[in-house]
């Protein structure tokens, strides 16, 4: 580790920062339906797309029908995609004539993309036409990143409303999320990619010469207006197969400076948002300190495993100072590489700007654990805050046995119908993450796709899953995922991940808004300080460890100790 590779770091975490409370203080007026800079020009087309829609903004709508409504939303959005997948062959705007998918790469893809998971069992330059990757995948980077902020502007409302039978307008919030937040911050930081190299053509592919002499035909597309909103909604899915490490994607240090922050921008601000909406920004603070603590912990322990290398490495004879540089790009280091890898897994965004099979045992399993642990670190846009926020609820609960007293926060008592539901939403992902991988890891069909035995297969297989339920989208690339199996599977971890987790979720939300908000009371156990902070981070990371410590020190811990023996598979 280096001081240069610090300061970058920093660098990154300040500027986020230094943006993240102004964009928070302006999406917290837009939810709460106020007047904000961009009005004047998005209000009519707001009004003129509610009276299209038939949508009254003024009805709102109690837990059930908000989560009806979602639900009912993203299944239209996958039907669509799907069928537009299948059809890709006969649709415009394919310049390389590429076929439908097939029925099983398209069932998985569109569940990928509404999820907000953009898990990829294809190369985009080598499947998918132009048509494909604007109608259909980058329409969904906005929608499902939408359907993220409102269901956590639904559950803010919860707290911060009293005795209410109403969360909100599931169309309205939709609306806004994308008109006001998305759709700008998209189409200023799309020309900023343009400026900084990235192409944004109709063009199928160009010619190329090589050094050599030689042809190389070069894919190309729209590619930074996919990127823009890949990033600033946790999405992930990248144009090119490669991701994030493709230079067209991610052509420079610049370039990957603007990526990061776009992924952690708008979760950090929705932070900012939620101290403003339930009035009391300290408990903002608190938030963003545990997220900010645990993630930046994440980030130096990869940071350190990379840069100690492998003895494999330094028996070949290569400098290990040079850590371990296997799958990483020369223009980014070890230290942009570390920090994209526990960014993008800290969030659900899932794009990689190296591969992450070929870290170190423990770098490659601070990533995996950072999806276990539910991607709250700030997590997608939306998902990480309600994420965070259910964590918060355990939290409480558990002070509140300590003491004997009825748990509160933000001014509601924490009972057992809020304390249930949260335990259930927690429970998806172990159940879901650990039971696919049990079966996957004795079933000749999945053990087919692995691109290595021992440890480091089980490792596969349990990030191929964690990401999936996690509506991550990253993967151990040396998996073969692009069979039946996989694709049925990983499609239905994502379904459970993202929708299994928010139902109960919703419950609470609507529970909690008809309960009268109480003024807190000497008794009252603060949720703003610091002891809250460190119980919170204790309630993430022993939940992750009772969880799923087991299947790590069978896989990449287990990995870590055979490396050190000079081991290999």
């Amino acid at each position: 580790m280096t001081i240069d590779g610090w300061l970058q770091i920093l660098l990154l975490f300040a500027a986020v920062l230094l943006c993240a409370a102004p964009i928070g203080a302006f999406m917290a007026r837009v939810y709460a339906g106020e007047r904000s800079f961009l009005s004047p020009v998005l209000h009519p087309v707001e009004r003129l797309l509610y009276r299209a829609a038939r949508v009254d903004p003024a009805a709102e709508q109690g837990w059930l029908g908000y989560t009806l409504g979602m639900l009912a939303f993203n299944a239209a959005g996958f039907l669509l995609l799907y069928g537009m997948l299948r059809l890709q062959g006969v649709l415009p705007l394919n310049p390389q004539d590429f076929v439908g998918l097939s029925p099983d790469l398209a069932f998985n893809t569109a569940v990928s993309f509404v999820t907000n998971t953009n898990w990829q069992a294809y190369g985009g330059e080598t499947t998918m036409s132009q048509f494909s990757q604007m109608a259909g995948l980058t329409v969904q980077n906005f929608l499902s990143a939408a359907t993220g902020l409102a269901l956590a502007v639904a559950l803010v409302r919860g707290f911060a409303r009293s005795g209410a039978g109403t969360v909100g307008n599931i169309f309205v919030d939709l609306t806004r999320s994308v008109l006001y937040v998305l759709l700008p911050l998209a189409a200023v930081t799309a020309v900023l990619l343009v400026a900084l190299g990235v192409p944004q053509t109709l063009e199928g592919s160009a010619a190329a010469t090589t050094l050599e002499g030689g042809q190389q035909t070069l894919a190309l597309g729209p590619v930074a207006s996919q990127i823009a909103i890949k990033q600033l909604g946790t999405n992930g899915g990248g144009f090119f197969n490669a991701n994030a490490a493709h230079p067209f994607e991610n052509p420079t240090a610049l370039a990957n400076f603007l990526q990061t922050w776009q992924m952690l921008v708008v979760s950090t601000a929705l932070l900012f948002a939620f101290g403003r909406l339930v009035g009391d920004r300290r408990q903002a603070r608190a938030l963003l300190a545990v997220t900010g603590l645990l993630l930046l912990a994440a980030t130096a322990i990869i940071y350190a495993a990379e840069a100690s290398g492998t003895p494999v490495l330094a028996s070949l004879g290569l400098d290990p100072a040079g850590g371990n540089m296997e799958g990483k790009e020369v223009r980014f280091g070890l230290a942009l590489s570390a920090l994209w890898a526990a960014v993008t897994t800290g969030l659900s965004c899932g794009a990689v700007n190296a591969m992450h099979g070929s870290f170190t045992p423990i770098g490659g399993m601070i990533p995996l654990l950072l999806m276990q642990l539910g991607e709250i670190l700030p997590g997608g846009v939306g998902s990480g805050l309600y994420g965070l926020l259910l964590m918060a609820i355990i939290a409480v609960f558990v002070a509140g046995l300590m003491v004997g007293r009825t748990p509160e926060y933000l001014g509601k008592k924490i009972e057992v119908r809020e304390v249930k539901m949260a335990v259930l939403a927690v429970l998806v992902l172990p159940a879901t993450i650990l039971g696919f991988s049990a079966v996957a890891a004795v079933l000749p069909a999945a053990l087919a796709g692995l691109g290595n035995g021992g440890p480091h297969g089980l490792s596969e297989i349990l990030y191929a899953y964690s990401s999936a339920a996690g509506n991550n989208g990253s993967a151990f690339a040396s998996l073969s995922a692009n069979t039946s199996w996989w694709n049925a599977t990983l499609g239905l971890s994502m379904l459970l991940g993202r929708f299994a987790y928010i139902v109960p979720m919703m419950a609470i939300a609507g529970s909690l808004a008809a309960k009268t908000r109480a003024t807190a009371s000497a008794g009252t156990f603060p949720t703003h300080g610091p002891l809250f902070v460190g119980l919170l981070a204790g309630v993430i990371l022993i939940l992750g460890g009772l969880q799923f410590f087991p299947a790590l020190a069978l896989g990449p811990i287990a990995e870590q100790v055979q490396m050190l023996a000079g081991k290999t598979f």
